[in-house]
């Protein structure tokens, strides 16, 4: 007697893209924990990208393939971590300067934010891109690239980022889990660009 092949039951579209959101909630809620280091959240941007990379391929993943991939780019990770936040300090030296009225301040304060936008972006692609081994010199140079050639994805991230932030502003929980639709957003923008 021969058994019957069963089919494996998919799931509809509504319910398979209402998983992905839901997923992309859960690591933001992740990296929100991970980046409680001060100068982890480079490493758990790249973790949390990881993890989407992942789920969205439908390879699994959870909770300790996170933690082992943050582990991992935290090795050269940290150091990306403190040059961000040695950049946000130049920009709000830039922003005094404007606030002061020196001559020339304008300018420089305007060069100081794009600047600080574009490292922003720069690290958010290179984030989205990482994998173990991976050196984190190389990635932040090739996605200063892309962020320079792909102008339409870079103003899609600064936009994920506004949202963040205004999230936090108006409904401070509601920043953890957007958290996740930002490190979405950069995977989302990379694949965009693997495939031009």
């Amino acid at each position: 007697m021969a058994e019957a092949r069963v089919k494996p039951r998919r799931e509809s579209l509504v319910a398979e893209r209402f998983g992905i959101f839901a997923e992309c909630l859960l690591t933001g809620v992740w990296i929100a924990v991970a980046c409680l280091g001060v100068v982890t959240y480079p490493a758990a941007f790249a973790a949390g990208a990881r993890h989407l990379r992942r789920r969205t391929a439908q390879q699994g993943g959870g909770w300790r393939e996170f933690t082992a991939d943050f582990r991992s780019a935290l090795r050269g990770g940290w150091a990306v971590g403190v040059a961000g936040w040695a950049a946000a300090l130049l920009a709000r030296v830039d922003v005094q300067a404007v606030r002061a009225g020196l001559p020339g301040g304008p300018p420089a304060g305007a060069v100081g934010l794009f600047a600080l936008l574009g490292l922003a972006v720069a690290g958010l692609r290179a984030a989205a891109v990482w994998a173990p081994g991976e050196r984190w010199r190389v990635l932040f140079a090739d996605a200063g690239r892309r962020t320079v050639r792909d102008p339409a994805g870079s103003f899609l991230l600064v936009g994920g980022a506004v949202l963040t932030c205004t999230s936090a502003l108006l409904i401070a929980p509601l920043a953890v889990p957007v958290l996740g639709a930002v490190a979405a957003a950069a995977v989302a923008v990379e694949e965009r660009y693997r495939r031009r």
